[in-house]
């Protein structure tokens, strides 16, 4: 019964990518993805080269061990929300829906969901 829940979850994937695929562009990659723009806003804020400590900060803010996490997901890239900048970096804030997500087992589809994510601004000086 497991294996089929796990085919036919890879199926229902292979589909939604094939059909998404051509009215949408579908990408796959890792990332940081959080419930809300605060949230992010706050990630880039605390952010200090360490992914993992500006999550554990922003979640315990939230009251939530999963308001931020950092998953690689297929994913439909939604609109530009917001740009925040530090002395880090600017950043992107933007809007993604999940289809997918990579787990131990393998890719487990989910029904589309939005989350926002951060994409960093390459910066060349003039």
């Amino acid at each position: 019964m497991r294996r089929l829940i796990k085919t036919t979850g890879l199926m229902l994937l292979a589909v939604l990518l094939s059909v998404s695929a051509r009215a949408q562009n579908v990408e796959v990659g890792a990332g940081i993805y959080c419930d809300t723009q605060k949230q992010v806003e706050r990630f880039v804020a605390v952010f200090h080269g360490d992914s993992e400590a500006a999550i554990q900060s922003v979640n315990a803010e939230a009251k939530n061990p999963t308001a931020c996490v950092a998953a690689t997901i297929a994913f439909i890239r939604g609109p530009e929300i917001a740009t925040a900048k530090t002395w880090h970096g600017t950043f992107h804030i933007v809007q993604v829906f999940v289809i997918g997500v990579l787990t131990e087992a393998g890719v487990r589809s989910t029904a589309p969901s939005p989350t926002l994510s951060i994409v960093r601004v390459e910066e060349r000086d003039a």
